[in-house]
């Protein structure tokens, strides 16, 4: 069911991600990790729905998405860059299988940080944060997406490689077979993928490889 929602907030989180608070349907309901499709409610626009994951918290009063623009794709997240406070977004239902299932290493590339964003709120929210730990994935440093927040909230357990740029404080190297074997110690644990399909792809093949059971790998399923 579509629901149409005021945009009450936007602040820049990176040079080409965007934060967009609205208002909250009654009784709207979703589960951190979830998305729902979303489209500008704007005479061309209203059918051109995009799936985006919440980064709020479900109890909170208000509904947040952290929307990285394509500029050169003339597209839905291009146009996000034109929004202001007070335009509107048509949102429908809440979907998704990214859940928690519990303590685990949590493996992203890009915008593929933002389902797991509403998960590790609601865990520091909780006092449930140990045990968990964070690999994220970027081209270069200034993509990295609430780099700060990662740092306060898993300390030693974040660990943030660039592909692309050579920096001090992260690791210069794509997420293989050695970086896994490198960075985790125990493939028993539950992981939780998100990202461009085949690194998502490619890396649970690497961890099964590795050990990890088929059923303790959390991904988007379509």
């Amino acid at each position: 069911m579509a629901n149409t929602v005021k945009i009450t907030n936007i602040r820049s989180l990176t040079h080409n991600v965007t934060e967009i608070t609205t208002q909250k349907p009654k009784e709207y309901a979703f589960e951190p990790g979830q998305s729902t499709e979303v489209a500008i409610n704007k005479e061309g626009w209203k059918e051109e729905k995009r799936p985006f994951s919440f980064t709020s918290l479900p109890e909170d009063d208000f509904l947040q998405f952290s929307i990285k623009s394509y500029r050169d794709h003339n597209g839905v997240t291009d146009k996000v860059n034109g929004l202001i406070a007070g335009d509107e977004l048509k949102i429908g239902d809440p979907v998704g299988t990214i859940q928690y299932k519990g303590n685990g290493t949590f493996i992203a590339g890009g915008a593929g940080i933002t389902p797991f964003i509403s998960i590790f709120k609601d865990l520091e929210k909780k006092n449930k944060l140990n045990g968990n730990s964070l690999i994220f994935s970027n081209k270069t440093s200034k993509d990295v997406i609430l780099e700060s927040y990662w740092q306060d909230i898993f300390d030693d357990n974040f660990i943030s490689t660039l592909t692309q740029e050579n920096v001090e404080g992260h690791e210069n190297d794509k997420i293989g077979m050695e970086f896994l074997k490198k960075h985790i110690e125990d493939f028993s644990q539950n992981f939780y993928l998100c990202g461009p399909e085949e690194m998502v792809k490619d890396i649970s093949e690497l961890l099964k490889i590795l050990g990890a059971r088929a059923d303790a790998i959390v991904f988007e399923k379509y």
